[in-house]
């Protein structure tokens, strides 16, 4: 499966952004799918997670309660709804493909895409 995120731009702290990530072919709804992020020196890092049917989410503690992952397997597209931004949110974010069942390690998704960049200003 290819990944297409989109979504990223400036913001200002306490804006919000909505990333899309846009998968090709036709399995997309057997994958679980993640958003991972990696900011400047810094290794990359899970943020949110969402099931094959979009049943169950699960989020890293820091973006808790302001993130909000979601999915249409119809659309072949997963979200990310970044509210309350705040400077350390500033990164690459990531979409990423798990068949298997990675337990939302970096390491274990199985297809990546190309990263869209998140600036939050202070």
């Amino acid at each position: 499966v290819q990944l297409q995120a989109s979504g990223g731009g400036l913001v200002q702290a306490g804006g919000s952004l909505r990333l899309s990530c846009a998968a090709s072919g036709r399995t997309f709804s057997t994958y679980s799918m993640g958003w991972f992020r990696q900011a400047p020196g810094k290794e990359r890092e899970f943020v949110a997670g969402i099931t094959r049917d979009g049943g169950r989410t699960y989020y890293a503690d820091s973006v808790k309660g302001r993130f909000t992952i979601s999915r249409n397997n119809a659309k072949n597209t997963v979200y990310l709804q970044l509210n309350s931004l705040k400077p350390d949110d500033t990164a690459v974010y990531y979409c990423a493909a798990d068949r298997y069942g990675s337990n939302w390690s970096a390491s274990g998704m199985d297809y990546w895409g190309k990263g869209t960049l998140v600036t939050v200003s202070s």
